[in-house]
């Protein structure tokens, strides 16, 4: 076979086909799209381009950039293109390089759809979205149920190295906060006491606000900032690498493996962490007191041990691991629902946060109101 040519033969008055022979590769000269071009031009009734490729010996890109002119110009013009002639080969890279794949973890433009059919759709995806939590959440407890049996299958030191992660490491951000929440609690209510002569009962005030509820929603909420979002942003991370999807084939529970663990430190730690939080937001209310309105630091302690229960402090450490679970459960399962892209790890970590506090809130409402009505 020679050099690289084509020629061009009409079937009728719609049907173009095009003869490909000899040796297509770059060290040769290849034919250009001009020819097709003209005879595009001088026959505007053609509808198809057919492709023969019978006397073809050899080719490599350089055909295939051929082919991507003559599809251009079929497509300026409306002209249907039939690579069914091509060599296999050349029908999947032309096939692969035109592919456009949907990005499914894109944000996606705004909908132009009416009002009742977007709340359709959130209603939708909220009640996919609790369905799916739901099932999470039975598999977290039967992986939990199977840890306490001795049967779930995860690495102690992985155990070990979150309760690490979540209880000291978060030490800092929740001695920042509950102190700073303590003292706001304090200087807002010794404003108003201080109107009726009654400074002292600020002590009452912030030891019970930060025992029964602030402790354990501030520590919450810094939880699912910090730890949830890093759970997501983890999960999310090795599931675009596939390394989930290599536990699977290896017949290792992701739910044990991965969730379990993470799930057991944040819920141990997170007692002790409302536990610190309530002596620093106690000691923030004592700086004002103490500092601004000259309160005795005795009064204002014995205040305090007399405002706080054991209901109290039992109420607030149990809503803090009620809290530690939710957070750990909204982490891993945004992290393992994640998609396969970079921005789905960051919608991952973003939506985690945001569940968690919401789980948050609605948690504190719920037990709140059933120790209302039990009168503790």
């Amino acid at each position: 076979m020679g050099d690289a040519s084509v020629h061009l033969s009409l079937t009728g008055e719609e049907i173009l086909t095009v003869h490909l022979k000899g040796k297509w590769q770059m060290e040769t000269d290849v034919p250009s799209t001009e020819t097709a071009m003209e005879q595009l031009d001088r026959h505007p009734s053609i509808k198809r381009i057919v492709f023969n490729a019978m006397a073809l010996s050899s080719w490599d890109s350089s055909l295939v950039i051929f082919l991507f002119g003559i599809s251009k110009l079929a497509l300026g013009r409306k002209i249907q293109v039939d690579k069914d002639g091509l060599p296999p080969g050349v029908r999947q890279l032309m096939d692969l390089a035109t592919a456009v794949p949907k990005r499914e973890d894109a944000k996606q433009s705004v909908s132009r759809a009416g009002f009742f059919a977007r709340v359709g759709s959130e209603a939708t995806d909220f009640a996919k979205s609790a369905g799916d939590l739901v099932t999470f959440t039975g598999a977290a407890f039967e992986a939990f149920v199977r840890m306490v049996t001795g049967r779930a299958r995860f690495r102690a030191s992985d155990l070990w190295l979150f309760l690490q992660e979540a209880g000291a490491q978060a030490v800092p951000i929740v001695s920042l906060i509950s102190f700073l929440v303590g003292l706001i609690l304090a200087f807002v209510g010794v404003l108003q006491l201080s109107m009726f002569g009654a400074e002292v009962y600020v002590a009452d005030l912030v030891g019970i606000a930060m025992v029964r509820e602030m402790g354990a929603i501030m520590t919450g909420i810094i939880m699912a900032g910090r730890t949830g979002a890093a759970y997501a942003a983890q999960l999310g991370t090795m599931q675009v690498n596939e390394e989930i999807d290599a536990l699977e084939t290896l017949a290792v529970p992701p739910m044990e493996f991965l969730v379990l663990p993470r799930m057991v430190a944040l819920t141990l730690m997170m007692p002790f962490l409302v536990l610190y939080a309530n002596l620093m937001g106690i000691l923030g209310g004592a700086l004002v007191a103490v500092g601004m309105y000259n309160i005795n630091i005795l009064v204002y302690l014995n205040r305090t041990k007399a405002a706080i229960g054991l209901n109290d402090l039992f109420i607030g450490l149990f809503m803090g691991a009620v809290f530690g679970v939710l957070v750990a459960l909204s982490g891993c399962l945004r992290g393992i629902e994640c998609g396969r892209s970079a921005s789905a790890v960051g919608d991952a970590a973003t939506s985690a946060v945001v569940t968690g506090i919401v789980a948050i809130i609605i948690a504190t409402a719920v037990i709140t109101v059933l120790c209302s009505i039990l009168g503790i």
